[in-house]
Parts: structure tokens; sequence; C-alpha cells
């Protein structure tokens, strides 16, 4: 049987926390920096990618860009959500800030040909916070996600600016199938939507317009206008107990 270096995945759960503390904390980034590149280019080389040097120094001068990108979603947090009290919070406490923080990084790999890493990488932090989001899929600026968890975001999902997701929320593939790899399979959300809890949106034909809201609990598979409302009508009753027993 072929042996795999399983181990990689405790390596690598240390390198994504070092590089995220690194990104926001300039002691940490300079505490790290050796290590970062060292570890990098020895997780790779132990994945059989070659020029890992090269790859990490073109990685690195994107992360000033990531940082940027990472500072609008932190605005876009505190901008929607009534509970945040500061910018600090949503950098220290918020689990879909981290999430959306080690996509970005996550992505930016994904984008330069290194792949396995950039799974590990999403993997750790869907342990952490119950957010799946596949470093292949595009996402615009000021990502915006309230709870967070059960969120599954696919490969070929791309997302636009201003776009809100609560939690529970999936954009996904109508059938799975290895033949579909090189196809678009996960929708287009286009700028300004807002995706309400537990919505399943599915298909990469599937374009949702501008400035549109999707409503909790649908089940999309056709594209929607740009400006609508789509909500899931159902019927709940709520009457009086008589002699405390329930009817």
């Amino acid at each position: 049987m072929k042996s795999y270096n399983v181990c990689l995945k405790d390596t690598a759960k240390t390198f994504t926390k070092r590089l995220f503390y690194s990104l926001f904390d300039c002691v940490q980034e300079e505490e790290h920096g050796d290590y970062l590149e060292t570890t990098f280019i020895e997780i790779v080389s132990k994945l059989e990618i070659e020029n890992g040097k090269e790859i990490w120094e073109t990685f690195k001068t994107q992360l000033p860009e990531i940082r940027k990108k990472l500072d609008l979603d932190a605005i876009a947090f505190e901008s929607n959500d009534p509970a945040s009290h500061s910018l600090a919070e949503i950098y220290l406490a918020y689990p879909g800030f981290y999430a959306i923080s080690i996509y970005r990084l996550s992505h930016a790999l994904y984008k330069l040909g290194v792949y396995i890493l950039p799974r590990m990488m999403s993997e750790y932090i869907h342990g952490i916070t119950g957010v799946d989001i596949h470093p292949g899929a595009t996402i615009g600026e000021s990502f915006y996600i309230d709870h967070g968890t059960g969120i599954v975001i696919g490969e070929t999902s791309i997302i636009g600016k201003n776009v809100k997701i609560y939690q529970g929320v999936t954009l996904g593939g109508i059938s799975v199938s290895k033949s579909l790899a090189s196809t678009k399979r996960h929708p287009t959300i286009e700028d300004n939507v807002c995706i309400y809890a537990n919505a399943t949106i599915l298909g990469g034909d599937i374009v949702i317009g501008s400035n549109s809201v999707i409503g909790a609990n649908v089940w999309i598979t056709q594209s929607v206008p740009e400006n609508s409302l789509v909500t899931y009508q159902t019927e709940i009753k709520i009457r009086p107990r008589k002699n405390g027993i329930q009817e």
C-alpha cells in the first residue's frame, strides 16, 4: 500500500494559524516570518510540488492586497451586525471573519497552482467554524457571513461584492460526477445579494441577480432576476391552549 504524509495535517494546522496571526500582527509577522517560509517549502516539497520557494515569494507579494480585502470584510461585519461593538471584536472573536480570512489566503495559493495545502487549510477552519468554503471559489469584496455554521460554498461558486450570507446556506451543484470536474457546477451570486438562513442554491448555470433577497429555507434551481425577493411560504398556526392541554 502507498504511504501518505497524513502527519502534514498537523503541520498545515500550525502553518495556517501562524499565517493568519502574521497577517494582522506585526510582532507575529516578525517572529514567524522564517518559520512560514521554511514550513511552506517543506509542505509543498512533501506534496511533490516543485518551485516551492518561487511560489512562496509570489504569494508573499499578495499578502498586502489580501489584508486590504479582509479589512473591507471586517468593516462589512461591523456595519451589518448590530451585536458588534468594535472592529477589534470582529478580528478577535468572529468565526465568520476567521473563515473568510483563511479562505482568502488559501484562494491565493490555489490560484498559484497549489491545491492540496489550500484544501488542508480550508478543512482546518471548517472544523473550527463550521464554515466550508472551497479555496477555488471566487468571492468579491466586503463579504459578510452572519453566524456561519453550516455554510457550504462550492469550488466554482462566484460571489460578487457586498454579499451577505447567513447560517446554513448552501451554494452547491445539482449532481456529483467526476466528469463535471472542469465545468462550472456552482451558482453565481451577483453584487449586493442577501441570502438568509438555510437557503439552498444549486447549479452552475444559476445566477442570483444583483440587489436580490433570498429568504430563509428556499430551494433554488433556476436563475433569479435582479432586484427580486424570493420567499418560501408555509402556514404556521398559533392558537390558544385549553386548560393547559394542547389540542
